[in-house]
Order: structure tokens, then C-alpha cells, then sequence
């Protein structure tokens, strides 16, 4: 796990390298390496997972000096790719999968890709040709940011690494920003610069030194929903999916330092520590849980702390007990910078909580159960979309009459908010539904938050267009569900929860592996009939079936809960002198984004209670915080 860098030399644009380098030092804190000759510069900080012998730093070279690798992440087969390579006489310098990584290149060239399972970003340098190849994994749970505009290349694991580079062109992309503001997260390539995007997931890449302006990106890989089903029954599957999570745990367990594990008391997290507590019975298993007082039913939240403690108990695990109280005023701030991007929620200061704390007892690997409720199901939209042909048919008049009863008048009310979403556009035909319901607040029809100038530049560019775009890649998946399932795979998953799950915990220098996206196991999740997804309008059946052979009843039936703070609560309460102070006219205007006069209105509004606007404030200041540290020169730090 580390973090990487890399630039094609061209006038000017490469005298400060090192010093733009060091802004993700905190990814690789156990060693730096660079490589530099008169065409380019090739950057990583390591940290120590396989192999922590220097024989592992990087860059890494191969024996004839020829190729030299910078690598991210962990192949968790790369043992079985080495007795592949068993017959090429390979000298090896260490036990690394980098190492491993570049062998299986130099053999197999770009075929490599279909032999990799895990998490991983990387660049592989060919002297002879003059040529820079890279890759990003199947699923993107390691993130891989270019930055190209006529012949400037470069690239680097974070954002705040390239931004800080010579001539670094810093003009921004104001639809990414309606994507943020719509969606609390940019989907896709897009960010808020123009000239840098991220490498897609599943993505490849191509370019020759010598011709810095022609990058070549291809897909190399592609989830498969291609509407076939195996109709095993119920028993079958349950052991066939328990033993594939299993099998994914037990790979994700090689680590040459110690591994430890989040314990939320969800069903996902919960599982794995169940499931290693098998394959390590003899092992003292340490999980990471975070105390807090923060529960708020406005929001959907409650302290998780009796059921990672409860289930602790029955495995008979070591439970790190971690303080959740957030300093909003000091962490908001430093969880954007961490972030690289402007994304609407505090889960992510959880995330680095946690970490940190397992940093400090000498955990530098943690296992999440991050993916399982993207994978099987786990949201209440899903519940939505299975019920969608009877709801669609409700008039909307019942719909607001139920609303009015329930929610007296506020908006805010959670049973409320999802009325609302039902009725917005249960009209529309079904895959426009089915991309609403990602919407968070419809940017296209608020387009007034925006200065005016900057709504020219917004409106043609609708957030929802790439999701319906993306659709067409499952043309033969005629289910909604598993739709939905794609959707929120390529974009909800990567780039909002595992770009903050990666960043944060490498700001405390940790590894988070995340079992639940193995891609043999993402595979074999497209094939298991949607009635055991959701069944009965139970979310995630087929898993909680095997959850229950492993954990207590209490945790197999307990409540779906969200994982962060009660925004709602804070922005109206303990955060309104932040938001009134951060979204003054004065403040707005320094980069004249948005009207100050509308998100006036807004705020008032959501105080009130006429709207749920308050994930939108977040959003807001979330774009304001990020322009402030990444586009002012003055307030650029590491």
C-alpha cells in the first residue's frame, strides 16, 4: 500500500516534484523512493504490508534495469501468479507482490490484468520503448488521478500531489461541482479541475514519452449483470456465496504485519470478524468500533457501540473502543483536504478516527465490510425498486396526504423525505426512476444557487446523463434491481465510499481491505436470483441467511443504520455560527460560485423546515473548504 506519482518531462513543468510529492507522504510513511532521468520522474512513499524488507521499496526495477514499477495496492493471489511465472528462471529480489506484479507484466504483457485479484493502482516504466503503462482494479477501491493538457502528463494517487505541481493549470470544471451539489459525490471521471480526471475503474492505460498529449485509455474489465441467473436453490446458494466470502477473507488476511478488523455490529462487518474468528480459531482477533453520542433519528443514525459490543462478546474478540466526538470546526476542513474532492458527508472523519487509533496500537491493515450492501443489497432504495411496479400506480395525492399525516409539515421527517423522492418521479419512465433515486438534490432545478455565469456553464451538462449512459453497458440485464446494483457499483461505491475509505484511512498510514469486492465474489453476486437480494421487502436476505450461522439473532435483525453524524441536527444547531460564517456573502464571493442571496434562502428554508436542505449547506461549504485549499496557492499545504 502505498502512495505513487509520476511525470513526463517537459519545459518547465517539473522542477518541484519533490516537494509536491511529499503532500501524500502520509500514504507511504515507511519509505520514499524516486527515480529520475532527463524524461521523466516516477515517485513512491511505501508502506510496509508484504514483505517490509527494503528489498520491496519502489521504485522497483527488474533485473535487466529495463522495466521499473511504482505500485499501490495488494495483489492477494500474487503467489499463485508466481507459480504461473515459474518457468521463466525469474531471480527474484524479494517476496513482494510488486515485484510479482512486474514480472507478470514483463511476461504477459497487458494480459496480466485478467490474472489479478485485488486493489490496485500502477505504472509500469519500458525504457526500450519509451512507454508508460498503468492500470486501476476491477472495482476502484484504489484511486488514480491524470492530469492532461497538451503535452503535460502526470499522474498520482492524490489530487493535492498534482495540484502542486509547476504550471499546474487550475481552471475548474463547474459541471463536476453541479455533480457534487447533486449528488454529494462526482461519478465518473470528472473532477473539479478540468484537466484532471480520474482513471476509471477497470481502466488501462497507454503513452510514449515522446508523446506526452496521446494517452490511450482502453476498459479492460466490466462487471458482469448479463441477465443469466443459476437457479440453485436457497440452501445452495447460502453455502456457495459463505464459502466465496470465506474464501475472499482468508486471501485478504496475507499481510506480513498485523491485520485488524471495523466492527460496526452491522451484518457486514460482523460476518467477517465471524469468519475469521473460523479460519483463525486460535488467534486473538482485535476489532476497531467507534462510542459516540451523535444518534439522531432525524437522521437515521444511532450509537453503534451495544452491537459491535455485543457481538465482540460472542466471538470472544478484542474490541479497541474508539471516541466518535468529531470538532467539526477543526476536522471539516482537514478531512476535504484528505479527501481530494468535495464530498457532503462526515462519515469520512469515522473513517480517520478509527484508523488512527489502529495506527497507534500497531494496526496498519483493517478489514471493512465495506461493499456488502452495494454487492447484496443492503439500501432502502432497493426496497423501493423491487416495489416499484405497485407503487408506481399509488396517485400522488395519497403519497402527499400520507406525508402531510406523518410528517406534520416538516420536511426533514425521514418517512417524509422518502415520500418525496417516491412521488418526484414516479411519472418518469423506469430507468430515469431508477436513476432518481441517487439524486440528493436536484441540481438542474436549483440551478439559481449558481452566479449566473456559471449556470451557462452548467446547465447543457444534466449529472443524471453519465448514469443513463452507463446503463447501456447492461443492455442484457433486464432486472431493475440488479440495475441498480451496476449503478451503484460504478459510482456510489467508488466514488463516494471507497475514495473516502482509502483516503482517510491512508491518512493515518493504514490499509483498508474490503473482502466484499472480490471480483470472484462480485461475479458470482450477479448470478443469484434477485428474490433472495430482497425478499419480503427484507434487505441483503441471502446474507443475513449466513450471517446467521455465524452471529447472534439480535444482529441479524437489527436496524439498518447509517454509518456517520446527524448533519441534519448539526447544521441547524451545533454547526449554524459555521454555516453562517463559512456562507456569508463575503465568503461566497471569493470565488464567486454561488449566489449568495439563494443560498441565503436556502439556509433559512431548511431551517424551517420547508425543505431538507441540509446535506445541500454541507455541500456548499464542502466546495467553499475545497476552493479554498486547493485552488488558493496561498492556503496549499502538506
Amino acid at each position: 500500500m502505498c502512495g505513487i506519482a509520476g511525470l513526463i518531462k517537459t519545459s518547465g513543468n517539473n522542477s518541484n516534484f519533490r516537494e509536491a510529492f511529499k503532500n501524500m507522504q502520509h500514504r507511504g510513511p515507511d519509505a520514499t523512493g524516486i527515480y529520475e532521468d532527463d524524461e521523466l520522474i516516477l515517485g513512491n512513499h511505501r508502506l510496509k504490508i508484504q514483505d517490509i524488507s527494503d528489498n520491496g521499496n519502489q521504485p522497483l526495477f527488474d533485473a535487466t534495469n529495463r522495466y521499473a514499477i511504482v505500485f499501490n495496492g495488494e495483489i492477494y493471489n500474487h503467489l499463485d501468479i508466481r507459480n504461473k511465472l515459474s518457468g521463466y528462471n525469474i531471480q527474484y529480489v524479494s517476496s513482494s507482490d510488486t515485484e510479482t506484479l512486474l514480472y507478470g507484466f514483463i511476461h504477459f504483457g497487458e494480459q496480466i490484468l485478467a490474472e489479478l485479484n485485488g486493489i490496485f493502482s500502477f505504472v509500469i516504466y519500458d525504457k526500450v520503448k519509451k512507454q508508460l503503462f498503468g492500470a486501476r482494479d476491477q472495482i476502484g477501491v484504489k484511486p488514480f488521478y491524470i492530469y492532461s493538457k497538451q503535452n503535460t502528463f502526470a499522474f498520482a494517487s492524490e489530487l493535492k500531489t498534482l495540484v502542486a505541481l509547476d504550471n499546474f493549470d487550475k481552471t475548474i470544471n463547474y459541471p463536476a461541482l453541479a455533480n457534487y451539489m447533486n449528488y454529494l459525490w462526482s461519478p465518473g471521471e470528472a473532477t473539479p479541475f478540468l484537466y484532471v480526471n480520474k482513471l476509471l475503474p477497470g481502466e488501462c492505460f497507454t503513452i510514449n514519452l515522446n508523446e506526452p498529449g496521446n494517452l490511450n485509455r482502453k476498459k479492460y474489465y466490466e462487471i458482469n449483470f448479463d441477465g443469466k441467473r443459476n437457479n440453485q436453490d436457497e440452501a445452495a446458494w447460502t453455502t456457495s456465496v459463505d464459502q466465496k466470502i470465506k474464501q475472499s477473507l482468508k486471501s485478504q488476511l496475507i499481510s506480513d504485519v498485523p491485520v485488524g478488523f471495523f466492527l460496526s455490529g452491522g451484518i457486514d462487518s460482523s460476518l467477517l470478524v465471524g469468519q475469521a474468528k473460523s479460519i483463525m480459531p486460535n488467534e486473538q482477533i482485535h476489532c476497531f468500533t467507534i462510542k459516540n453520542s451523535n444518534g439522531d433519528h432525524q437522521d437515521g443514525f444511532e450509537d453503534d457501540f451495544k452491537y459491535s459490543n455485543e457481538v465482540s462478546k460472542a466471538l470472544g474478540t478484542k474490541l479497541h473502543v474508539v471516541d466518535g466526538g468529531i470538532d467539526v470546526l477543526h476536522d471539516f476542513d482537514k478531512m476535504i483536504w484528505h479527501l481530494d474532492e468535495p464530498q457532503s458527508d462526515l462519515a469520512p472523519i469515522y473513517v480517520a478516527k478509527i484508523c488512527e487509533h489502529a495506527k497507534q496500537e500497531g494496526f496498519k491493515v483493517l478489514i471493512s465490510g465495506t461493499g456488502g450492501d452495494d454487492v447484496f443489497s443492503g439500501y432502502r432504495r432497493h426496497q423501493a425498486i423491487v416495489t416499484d411496479k405497485f407503487t408506481k400506480h399509488i396517485p400522488n395525492g395519497v403519497y402527499q396526504f400520507a406525508a402531510k399525516i406523518i410528517g406534520s409539515g416538516n420536511s426533514n421527517h425521514p418517512t417524509v423525505r422518502r415520500i418525496n423522492k417516491l412521488i418526484k418521479h414516479k411519472n418518469d419512465d423506469a430507468l430515469t426512476r431508477l436513476v432518481g433515486y441517487f439524486e440528493w438534490f436536484p441540481i438542474m432545478e436549483h440551478l439559481d444557487l449558481f452566479h449566473d455565469d456559471i449556470q451557462s456553464q452548467v446547465v447543457n451538462n444534466n449529472p443524471s446523463d453519465y448514469m443513463l449512459k452507463l446503463l447501456d453497458n447492461v443492455n442484457n440485464e433486464q432486472d431493475l434491481l440488479n440495475k441498480m446494483l451496476y449503478l451503484k457499483l460504478k459510482t456510489f461505491l467508488v466514488d463516494h465510499n471507497l475514495n473516502y475509505t482509502d483516503k482517510m484511512g491512508m491518512s493515518a498510514g493504514v490499509e483498508v481491505r474490503v473482502p466484499y469486492l472480490d471480483i470472484d465474489l462480485i461475479a458470482m453476486s450477479t448470478q443469484i436470483p434477485t428474490k433472495l437480494k430482497v425478499h419480503n421487502f427484507q434487505t441483503k436476505y441471502l446474507l443475513r441467511r449466513i450471517a446467521a450461522q455465524h452471529l447472534p439473532q439480535s444482529i441479524i435483525n437489527r436496524p439498518k443504520t447509517g454509518f456517520g453524524a446527524p448533519i441534519r441536527n448539526w447544521v441547524t444547531n451545533e454547526m449554524a455560527t459555521m454555516v453562517n460564517e463559512r456562507l456569508s456573502a463575503s465568503e461566497l464571493n471569493k470565488y464567486h460560485i454561488f449566489n449568495p442571496v439563494a443560498v441565503q434562502k436556502l439556509i433559512n428554508d431548511n431551517k424551517s423546515g420547508r425543505i431538507d436542505g441540509a446535506y445541500t449547506i454541507i455541500s456548499i461549504m464542502a466546495i467553499q473548504s475545497w476552493m479554498s485549499q486547493f485552488y488558493d496557492n496561498d492556503n496549499l499545504h502538506n
